[in-house]
């Protein structure tokens, strides 16, 4: 294997100014940085001490960037580019840089024609070369004239000039639909530079496209793989650098984005051969949830009405055991967040799990334990939550049994772990499940809620399922819905069995509308446990292509907490997430209703 790559970020790609966007990237484990000159224009250091400044963070500055509208100009033009582009020059040797970024003219007065662009550019290799700099060439896929990275090299090797090469971009190919496997016909030492973005695919112009969608690697729907591994084929051995504009990333808070993009770069090198990490072990299933509860919070009699047992009081910590079959659910009495704190997973490798989290940025989390309490290692995703690598059932030792049984209704496991993430956090929440802990992400479903927008995306491997939700938009003061709600859900073998006998007992479940059942029948003609027990018992029900889906739902348990019951039937795959907004306005008239009663 070739020595690891190098890894750099363009400034561009995240907020505050030029120090908090070198510290963010310094902190995240960048070995260098792209310089967009709009960061260094508004920096109130020098050029030599920004040089400093990255040196003294361990940062190389690896291409200044960029020069606009240079090629295939008037000669009046021309002459004034040049003057513009001595003046880059000598900043770039105050930073210590190399290479500066050309992009293909987008100017009205750039005329169609290679053979001017390539001797406009090698006049300007020459005055570059005699500094001891490079001249890096990239097509924008939106240029006036070269918009392909095919044109950009013949240009270039049409000028035939050693300190002229190109710079590949991956949305500028990608989004257009190049095919990226001719790049492996490049001589290496003319790829001067490369950039990596993701995207999902959309139905719009290439320019606003690229100036708000950008992605970092594995978010979007571009083959970054196979890009990637035509470049390496070719012989480039320069850094990996991330170029990507995004609305959402340049307003949060770069040292955490940071590491969400080392993260996606470092997976990326790991799916091309480049980068060897500990191979993430299979999870075979949810050990456990838990639920950081306050001493106020219902979650324990809600789970008392759906059969669980307080099973167990640890040992050491304010923390009880709730259990049905297989299913556990952890309340932590000493936090009072109301959400879930932790989730428990089981893992064939606990410790390579560990080890793997920790070369993609997620440090093992420090825990205080007994000494003869279960060495579990935890890690935290982007929102906070702390994720357990279990590699069996020993941690249940660390619990003094109560000697309660369940008076169970035939739950027999957990089944999924919903996650509400705050708008900032959505794309790195994904990332992190997906590389950190191997699992699947599933394609993007948005739905209209009663209060807004809600885009969800389920992350899956085998029996181990998690959801993640969260608002388009950031909600205001009117708020009526459950701020940041998050659910465990709960398998059992007959919803609509469990849901009667809940019922029975006096459990309080969540109603649905009639309105919902009316619907249903006009729908489904026969739906999986009937149409009438399904209304009786507020048993909601999806269909896919696989099989059939029901499941009920229990009010909150605390301030976001809330629990459901689902019955998978045939090889269902979904979530029911057609129901959500159903439950969501559910849940609404629930809270309005109790308010009116306690009032």
């Amino acid at each position: 294997m070739p020595p690891e790559p190098r890894f750099a970020i363009a400034t561009v790609c995240l907020s505050g100014t030029l120090e908090d966007k070198l510290g963010a990237a310094a902190a995240a484990g960048f070995d260098g940085v792209e310089l967009f000159e709009n960061d260094l224009l508004a920096s109130p250091l020098r050029p030599a001490e920004v040089r400093r400044r990255c040196a003294d963070l361990g940062l190389s500055i690896d291409l200044y960037q960029p020069l606009r509208d240079i090629e295939a100009v008037p000669p009046d033009v021309l002459a004034a580019n040049l003057r513009r582009a001595e003046h880059k020059f000598d900043v770039m040797a105050e930073l210590g840089v190399d290479t500066v970024l050309v992009c293909s003219s987008v100017s009205p007065d750039a005329i169609d024609d290679d053979e001017l662009a390539a001797e406009q550019l090698r006049e300007l290799a020459d005055r570059a070369g005699a500094r001891g700099l490079r001249v890096a060439y990239e097509a924008l896929a939106w240029g006036r004239h070269v918009s392909s990275y095919q044109r950009a090299w013949r240009i270039v090797r049409r000028a035939a000039h050693p300190a002229l090469g190109v710079c590949l971009d991956s949305f500028h190919i990608l989004s257009k639909g190049h095919d990226p496997a001719p790049i492996r016909a490049i001589p290496s030492e003319k790829i001067f530079f490369l950039q990596l973005a993701d995207a999902p695919r959309l139905p719009m112009d290439v320019l606003p496209w690229s100036r708000h969608h950008r992605l970092f690697p594995g978010q979007g729907d571009f083959d970054l793989t196979a890009f990637t591994g035509h470049v390496l084929a070719a012989g480039y051995r320069g850094p990996l650098s991330l170029e990507v504009f995004n609305d959402v990333f340049r307003q949060a808070d770069p040292r955490p984005a940071a590491v969400d993009a080392l993260r996606s770069l470092r997976a990326l090198a790991e799916s091309v051969g480049a980068l060897e990490l500990p191979l993430a072990p299979q999870l075979t299933g949810h050990a456990f949830a838990e639920v950081a509860a306050g001493p106020e919070d219902e979650t324990g009699p809600v789970l008392a009405s759906l059969g669980f047992a307080r099973t167990g009081v640890h040992q050491s910590k304010p923390v009880e055991l709730w259990e049905q079959g297989d299913a556990r659910v952890l309340v932590n009495r000493a936090a009072s967040s109301g959400a879930l704190g932790a989730l428990g997973f089981t893992s064939a490798d606990p410790a390579r799990s560990a080890r793997r989290a920790e070369t993609l940025s997620a440090p093992v989390l420090p825990r205080t334990r007994g000494p003869r309490e279960a060495d579990l290692a935890a890690v935290a995703a982007p929102d906070g939550t702390e994720v357990f690598f279990c590699g069996n059932d020993d941690w249940i030792s660390d619990f003094v049994p109560t000697g309660e049984t369940a008076n169970g209704v035939g739950i027999i496991g957990i089944d999924h772990v919903a996650l509400a993430q705050p708008f900032d956090h959505f794309e790195d929440a994904v990332t992190f499940y997906r590389t950190v802990l191997g699992l699947t992400p599933a394609p993007v479903a948005e739905f209209a809620a009663p209060f807004g927008l809600v885009r969800s995306r389920a992350v899956v491997a085998g029996r181990v399922r998690v959801t993640l939700d969260g608002t388009l938009v950031r909600r205001g003061g009117w708020a009526p819905a459950v701020p940041e709600p998050q659910h465990v859900a709960f398998a059992c073998a007959d919803a609509v069995a469990a849901a009667r006998i809940l019922r029975a007992r006096g459990a309080e479940l969540l109603g649905i509308p009639d309105n919902y059942y009316d619907d249903l029948a006009a729908r489904v003609a026969d739906p999986a446990g009937g149409i009438d027990a399904l209304r009786a018992n507020s048993v909601l029900h999806d269909r896919d292509e696989h099989g059939e889906f029901l499941h009920f739902y229990t009010a909150l348990a605390g301030s976001r907490v809330f629990f459901e019951v689902v019955q998978r039937i045939g090889d269902y795959r979904g979530f029911g997430v057609a129901n959500a907004p159903i439950r969501m306005a559910a849940h609404r008239a629930r809270r309005g209703t109790s308010a009116a009663v306690s009032s």
